[in-house]
Protein backbone atom coordinates (compact mmCIF):
# COMPACT_ATOMS: atom_id res chain seq x y z
CA UNK A 1 0.00 0.00 0.00
CA UNK A 2 2.24 3.02 1.47
CA UNK A 3 6.10 2.44 -0.67
CA UNK A 4 8.72 4.71 -1.32
CA UNK A 5 10.70 8.03 0.02
CA UNK A 6 9.34 11.26 0.38
CA UNK A 7 10.95 14.50 1.62
CA UNK A 8 8.55 16.69 3.36
CA UNK A 9 8.56 20.21 5.23
CA UNK A 10 7.20 20.63 8.76
CA UNK A 11 5.36 23.58 9.24
CA UNK A 12 5.50 25.63 12.50
CA UNK A 13 2.66 24.92 13.68
CA UNK A 14 3.92 20.84 13.66
CA UNK A 15 1.76 19.80 10.32
CA UNK A 16 2.65 17.50 7.44
CA UNK A 17 1.59 17.27 4.12
CA UNK A 18 0.99 13.40 2.97
CA UNK A 19 1.48 13.43 -0.94
CA UNK A 20 -1.12 13.09 -2.80
CA UNK A 21 -0.81 9.50 -4.42
CA UNK A 22 -1.55 8.42 -0.31
CA UNK A 23 -4.13 10.50 0.55
CA UNK A 24 -7.40 8.76 -1.35
CA UNK A 25 -5.84 5.42 0.20
CA UNK A 26 -6.27 7.00 3.20
CA UNK A 27 -9.12 8.21 2.78
CA UNK A 28 -10.65 5.11 1.17
CA UNK A 29 -9.50 2.84 3.86
CA UNK A 30 -9.44 5.16 7.09
CA UNK A 31 -11.93 8.04 6.13
CA UNK A 32 -8.51 10.44 6.77
CA UNK A 33 -8.06 8.67 10.60
CA UNK A 34 -4.68 7.94 11.22
CA UNK A 35 -2.62 7.10 14.59
CA UNK A 36 0.28 8.08 15.44
CA UNK A 37 2.44 6.57 18.01
CA UNK A 38 6.47 5.85 18.64
CA UNK A 39 8.89 3.44 17.19
CA UNK A 40 10.57 1.26 19.89
CA UNK A 41 13.93 0.15 18.47
CA UNK A 42 14.41 3.64 16.29
CA UNK A 43 13.89 7.63 17.25
CA UNK A 44 11.18 7.68 14.25
CA UNK A 45 7.65 7.49 14.67
CA UNK A 46 4.98 4.91 12.83
CA UNK A 47 1.64 6.34 11.32
CA UNK A 48 -0.94 3.98 10.82
CA UNK A 49 -4.35 4.13 9.38
CA UNK A 50 -6.82 3.74 12.14
CA UNK A 51 -8.25 0.43 10.77
CA UNK A 52 -4.43 -0.82 10.82
CA UNK A 53 -3.50 0.30 13.54
CA UNK A 54 -6.49 -1.51 15.54
CA UNK A 55 -5.27 -5.06 14.27
CA UNK A 56 -2.43 -3.92 15.97
CA UNK A 57 -3.71 -2.58 18.89
CA UNK A 58 -6.07 -6.14 19.44
CA UNK A 59 -2.82 -7.67 19.27
CA UNK A 60 -1.33 -5.87 21.78
CA UNK A 61 -3.53 -5.50 24.00
CA UNK A 62 -3.69 -9.77 24.10
CA UNK A 63 -0.51 -9.72 25.45
CA UNK A 64 0.35 -11.42 28.89
CA UNK A 65 -0.08 -8.19 30.93
CA UNK A 66 2.30 -10.36 33.48
CA UNK A 67 5.68 -10.21 30.92
CA UNK A 68 7.38 -7.53 31.52
CA UNK A 69 8.75 -7.47 27.91
CA UNK A 70 4.76 -7.50 26.79
CA UNK A 71 4.33 -4.53 29.15
CA UNK A 72 7.02 -2.58 28.06
CA UNK A 73 5.79 -2.50 24.37
CA UNK A 74 2.30 -1.81 25.40
CA UNK A 75 3.52 0.91 27.76
CA UNK A 76 5.43 2.42 24.61
CA UNK A 77 2.95 1.77 21.85
CA UNK A 78 -0.21 1.77 23.23
CA UNK A 79 0.45 5.01 25.45
CA UNK A 80 2.08 7.05 23.22
CA UNK A 81 -0.56 6.48 20.27
CA UNK A 82 -2.31 9.61 19.60
CA UNK A 83 -5.93 9.77 17.21
CA UNK A 84 -5.51 12.44 14.54
CA UNK A 85 -7.42 13.77 11.68
CA UNK A 86 -6.14 14.21 7.97
CA UNK A 87 -7.48 17.56 6.53
CA UNK A 88 -9.12 18.35 3.69
CA UNK A 89 -5.94 19.63 2.08
CA UNK A 90 -4.22 16.24 3.57
CA UNK A 91 -2.21 18.01 6.69
CA UNK A 92 -1.67 16.14 9.78
CA UNK A 93 -0.38 17.87 12.91
CA UNK A 94 2.13 15.67 14.57
CA UNK A 95 1.77 15.99 18.63
CA UNK A 96 4.77 17.99 20.42
CA UNK A 97 5.88 14.95 22.62
CA UNK A 98 6.36 13.02 19.56
CA UNK A 99 7.99 14.78 17.62
CA UNK A 100 10.54 15.57 20.72
CA UNK A 101 11.28 12.02 20.93
CA UNK A 102 11.61 12.28 16.75
CA UNK A 103 14.10 14.74 17.20
CA UNK A 104 11.86 16.11 13.73
CA UNK A 105 12.59 19.61 12.36
CA UNK A 106 11.70 21.50 9.21
CA UNK A 107 12.51 18.72 6.96
CA UNK A 108 11.33 15.12 7.46
CA UNK A 109 10.81 11.62 5.71
CA UNK A 110 7.98 9.73 5.28
CA UNK A 111 9.19 6.22 4.34
CA UNK A 112 6.65 4.26 3.43
CA UNK A 113 6.56 0.32 4.75
CA UNK A 114 3.41 -1.19 3.57
CA UNK A 115 0.58 -0.60 5.85
CA UNK A 116 2.12 2.17 7.53
CA UNK A 117 5.18 5.15 7.48
CA UNK A 118 7.54 6.07 9.47
CA UNK A 119 8.48 9.41 10.10
CA UNK A 120 12.08 10.36 10.48
CA UNK A 121 14.39 14.06 10.76
CA UNK A 122 16.16 14.02 7.82
CA UNK A 123 19.83 14.28 9.04
CA UNK A 124 18.54 11.27 11.40
CA UNK A 125 16.94 9.16 8.30
CA UNK A 126 20.26 10.13 6.40
CA UNK A 127 22.54 8.53 9.31
CA UNK A 128 20.50 5.37 9.99
CA UNK A 129 20.55 4.73 6.45
CA UNK A 130 24.40 4.93 5.90
CA UNK A 131 24.58 2.51 9.13
CA UNK A 132 22.22 0.41 7.79
CA UNK A 133 23.88 0.42 4.42
CA UNK A 134 27.07 -0.67 5.62
CA UNK A 135 26.24 -3.57 8.18
CA UNK A 136 27.27 -6.68 7.38
CA UNK A 137 24.53 -9.11 7.66
CA UNK A 138 27.45 -11.71 8.34
CA UNK A 139 26.28 -14.85 8.49
CA UNK A 140 23.48 -16.61 6.54
CA UNK A 141 22.38 -18.17 9.98
CA UNK A 142 21.30 -14.80 11.54
CA UNK A 143 18.53 -14.35 8.49
CA UNK A 144 14.87 -15.40 9.16
CA UNK A 145 14.00 -18.28 6.70
CA UNK A 146 11.87 -16.21 4.84
CA UNK A 147 15.00 -13.77 3.38
CA UNK A 148 16.70 -17.08 2.91
CA UNK A 149 14.10 -18.05 0.05
CA UNK A 150 13.71 -14.22 -1.09
CA UNK A 151 14.71 -13.15 -4.99
CA UNK A 152 14.89 -9.79 -5.74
Amino acid sequence: MFRGLNSINMDEKGRITIPSRYRDLIDEHAEGACVVTIDTEQRCLLLYPQPAWEEIEKKLENLPSFNAASRRIQRLLIGHATEIEMDRNGRILLPPLLREYASLDKLVMLVGQGKKFEIWGESQWNMARDGWLADDLGDEDNLPEQLKDLSL
